[in-house]
């Protein structure tokens, strides 16, 4: 099948704009996009980190380099390249970082998100707005089965909380400015997000990775915490196939999203470790609970039977296959010089057809 007509080839030449392109899902979104024919334009911060994914795809597409909390700059680019869709996905999306610095964490997730909305709403041309957030908006009561997308909003560290203030934001946006059927605006939850091309600080296949190729151990400070792993591109096909109904004018689905795994990727972060461990030999762990400091939820999943049902979404990856791709990726950065992020999304669309996954068909 043609790349370009995944999607009902919806995104061929359409302007997608997309806030966060060089971070690491940011990254993968683009590239994507470029393949289907799309006039991607990418405004975020310098990439956080070296080596990064976004300078290593080195793709073909207009690059701005800015602040989501420059509404001036912001509003300049959105009436510049007047995009048909934005996919909203920067953010400063760490835990622990945000105890130190909570004030940039609410201005970069609250208020930042706060300005692409006006920037969408002035410009004019902007037909669907896809606002990513996280699994951690819910108020996370430990609870043992997924959380739905009418549960309430919360959050108990400022990056969690920051995430239910924006999609607090996005509902009163929907309402307020956003209702009558000329800017349809969704926002997507997504659970722990892996695969090849993450380099950024304190979360823990990245952790694991750089201590591995310095002959170091990771330490494991919360080892019996619980998350649904998913590889990178399974939430990306689920914000793309959201983006193309919106973008087909589908009103009644301008709402709350969750993407996220099979109940069976859910599991723990020690299992995580000694999973990935049997793909990489030299990958060297030990526990130390003591250095969980900071307040960090033991257990968060997902329930994502209105997208299974509704978009007829699914994922596609079973968590051996994410992480076996997710470090099989990483070794042939590190041992072979090479770049495994088309072959990645190729295999991933191949056994997307096989199991005739709606955006394929």
């Amino acid at each position: 099948m043609e790349i370009e007509k995944l999607f009902g080839g919806i995104y061929k030449d359409k302007v997608c704009l997309i806030t966060g392109h060089t971070g690491f899902k940011g990254s993968w979104l683009a590239f994507w996009l470029t393949k289907m024919g799309a006039k991607v334009i990418g405004y975020s911060l310098e990439p956080y980190s070296k080596p990064n994914h976004f300078e290593l795809l080195d793709a073909p597409y207009k690059s701005i380099i800015g602040d989501i909390r420059d509404l001036k700059n912001l509003k300049e680019t959105f009436n510049t390249y007047k995009p048909d869709i934005v996919f909203h996905l920067a953010a400063q999306a760490l835990v622990r970082y945000s105890y130190d610095n909570p004030i940039e964490t609410y201005q970069t997730n609250v208020l930042g998100t706060l300005n692409v909305f006006e920037s969408a709403r002035n410009c004019g041309s902007v037909k669907a707005l896809v606002n990513v957030t996280s699994d951690k908006c819910y108020e996370n009561k430990e609870w043992i089965w997924g959380y739905r997308e009418n549960d309430p909003m919360g959050g108990f560290d400022p990056y969690s909380s920051s995430k239910g203030c924006s999609e607090i934001l996005t509902a009163s946006y929907r309402r307020s400015y956003f209702n009558n059927g000329k800017t349809l605006l969704a926002s997507a939850r997504a659970g722990n997000v892996i695969g090849g091309g993450d380099w950024a600080t304190d979360r823990l296949i990245p952790d694991i990775i750089n201590a591995a190729v310095k002959n170091d151990k990771v330490i494991i400070r919360n080892p019996f915490a619980t998350r649904p792993w998913q590889h990178v591109l399974e939430p990306l096909s689920g914000y793309l196939t959201l983006g193309w109904r919106l973008l087909e004018g589908r009103n009644e689905l301008a709402e709350g999203w969750n993407f996220g795994p099979e109940s069976r990727s859910n599991i723990s972060v020690k299992e995580v470790v000694m999973e990935v461990k049997k793909y990489w030999k030299i990958i060297k762990f030990s526990m130390n609970t003591n250095l969980a400091d900071l307040h960090e939820a033991n257990l968060l999943m997902l329930d994502c039977s209105k997208a299974n049902k509704i978009l007829k979404w699914n994922p596609v990856w079973d968590i051996d296959i994410t992480f076996e791709k997710t470090i099989s990726w990483y070794k042939a950065f590190y041992e072979k010089a090479t770049l495994n992020t088309d072959a990645d999304l190729k295999n991933y669309i191949d056994s997307a057809k096989t199991q005739k996954l709606v955006w394929t068909i």
